[in-house]
């Protein structure tokens, strides 16, 4: 199988990794760290997958094709775009032509609106 190249994905994504840092009071926080960047291709979920999935009561998952080279693990958030995907699980084939990253697509919350 021949690998999966630049020109089959299309969008360029900021890898994030989770890190643990000292909060200056005795304790720990996790941030997130930009660690590099990568090249993705990110399908669209159709209605009825994502309705599938609701019913289920399951959430819906979106796999992220990369580079079978791509530095991108467990917990990672891949963002671009505005948009933010938390990595779930990574799978590369028995012939690793590409890295497949299933992701939860993770969806910003309005800023609030103050009452006076």
């Amino acid at each position: 199988m021949i690998p999966i190249g630049t020109h089959d994905l299309p969008r360029q994504l900021t890898v994030w990794r989770p890190q643990l840092v000292d909060d200056g009071a005795g304790g720990q926080t996790v941030t997130h760290v930009q660690v590099g960047a990568v090249w993705a291709r990110v399908p669209q979920p159709s209605t009825a997958e994502r309705v599938a999935a609701a019913q289920a009561g399951a959430a819906h998952t979106t796999p992220l094709y990369l580079r079978p080279d791509a530095d991108v693990a467990r917990g990672d958030e891949l963002r671009g775009g505005g948009e933010v995907w938390r990595v779930t699980s990574t799978v590369v084939p028995s012939e690793p032509a590409y890295l497949r990253a299933d992701c939860k697509w993770v969806q910003s919350e309005p800023p609030s609106e103050e009452t006076s």
